[in-house]
């Protein structure tokens, strides 16, 4: 898969797996894209499988946990 496609299945398996809104999914891998987390996936596309988006999705989400509350 391409780095945007495993960007993508991360926010997708933040939204079935961790039961954020798609929202928040795209808002904490927004964050740790700032943070530089998927710095080597863009490097080395290779990384960019299944298996890693599903380990990413779990890293992801206990380094940067939920999406921060938004004002409405």
């Amino acid at each position: 898969m391409t780095y945007e496609e495993h960007l993508d299945e991360v926010c997708t398996l933040l939204y079935e797996r961790f039961n954020q809104s798609e929202e928040d999914a795209v808002a904490i891998v927004m964050r740790a894209q700032a943070d530089d987390f998927f710095s080597r996936h863009d490097d080395d596309p290779s990384i960019c499988t299944q298996e890693r988006a599903e380990l990413d999705a779990r890293a992801v989400f206990k380094k940067y946990g939920a999406a921060p509350a938004r004002k409405r």
